[in-house]
């Protein structure tokens, strides 16, 4: 007699913990005979080539690789069911809608069960099968914790752990050269990496996508701190900070598929907004893709692997269109169309900020 089938997909941007997610899948699904886990290389995007890139996955498969960052499945922001690029003749590119391809893909495979594992947009484009009948399952995960109705999201403590290493870093440096150094951190919309880091690290400034600073406010914080003898100052900047009034420091990508903006380099721009306002020597450092990489720590390695049991579980259950989700101290699961439908920003009446501002951490505001 067949097996029934989980299709398992990593999809969005890489993140400490995918691999930990996938191999607890696997061990949960053996311990039920009549089930089997297949991944989809490149999230949907493996259904939808010619030919289909599907493997089987098993516990020899996933040995050990909970401790290795990134997702042996591979992971894409490009592409997907809903916008499939197809190449013309003139060389640009149409999107089409291939849902219905998918659809018949997955009945071909015999496929029971979705689990998709990703942030906000996979989490859309999760939704949206689970109303055309698919049977999904979703898995929260993104550095930037940025998915509401879940308390944290795996990868989110590891990045943060990075970035306050690199501040601890730079106040070495910064203190023997008496300097300022700009360090730009990821969060594209929510400021929780750099907000945390900041507090962590000691930093001295925290700029973040939901305070807009006012350059001379941050200017003078940097005045005082180094005319009253300290002689240096660290701010941490995420990359989708702005000043009152200002934009986010963006481009468009030329990549087929990518549909979001890329960001990167505000840390500069901060740099010669304050350099004629500022009396001392400074340099910046984007952290960028280092804090996506390299093994988890153990707090995500945990929330990872409870994540990927659950989600066998809600399976078994039929539990569909449900997204697991960490309400502590427990694992639990709400409805993928109430986790999406409320962005996690970083409340400014929230204990995060309370705390930075009671070490006397300026917000630029």
């Amino acid at each position: 007699m067949a097996k029934k089938r989980i299709l398992v997909m990593t999809g969005g941007g890489d993140c400490p913990g995918l691999n930990a997610v996938i191999r607890a899948i696997v061990r949960r699904t053996e311990q039920e005979d009549d089930w089997e886990v297949i991944g989809s290389i490149e999230a949907f995007n493996g259904l939808l080539r010619d030919p289909m890139e599907v493997v089987l996955l098993d516990s020899k498969t996933v040995s050990g690789i909970h401790i290795r960052g990134g997702t042996i499945l591979k992971t894409t922001n490009k592409g997907g069911p809903f916008h499939w690029p197809v190449k013309n003749e003139d060389g640009t590119f149409s999107y089409v809608d291939r849902c219905d391809d998918l659809i018949n893909r997955l009945e071909k495979l015999g496929i029971n069960a979705v689990i998709s594992i990703g942030g906000e947009g996979s989490m859309d484009i999760a939704q949206r099968l689970f109303e055309k009948g698919i049977p999904i399952i979703g898995v929260p995960k993104t550095i930037d914790n940025d998915l509401s109705s879940t308390d944290l999201t795996f990868g989110y403590q590891t990045s943060v752990q990075i970035a306050t290493e690199a501040v601890d870093r730079l106040i070495t440096t910064a203190a023997s050269h008496n300097r300022l150094m700009i360090l730009e951190v990821m969060g594209r919309d929510a400021g929780w990496i750099g907000l945390s880091a900041a507090i962590a690290g000691g930093a001295h400034v925290a700029l973040i996508p939901e305070i807009p600073y006012d350059i001379d406010k941050v200017a003078a914080e940097i005045n005082d701190r180094v005319e009253n003898g300290r002689g240096f100052a660290i701010v941490v900047i995420s990359e989708g900070a702005k000043s009152i009034g200002g934009n986010t420091f963006s481009r468009d990508s030329d990549q087929p598929g990518y549909q979001n903006k890329i960001l990167g380099g505000v840390g500069h721009r901060l740099l010669e907004e304050i350099k004629d306002k500022i009396d001392v020597e400074a340099r910046v450092m984007i952290l960028g893709h280092l804090q996506r990489g390299g093994s988890p720590i153990a707090y995500d390695r945990v929330l990872a692997t409870q994540f990927g049991v659950k989600s066998v579980e809600l399976v078994l259950e039929g539990k569909f269109g449900h997204m697991v989700s960490y309400r502590h101290p427990n694992v639990v699961s709400v409805p993928i169309a109430n986790a999406i439908e409320e962005y996690n920003y970083v409340k400014l009446d929230s204990a995060l900020v309370h705390t930075a501002r009671g070490v006397g951490i300026s917000l630029g505001d």
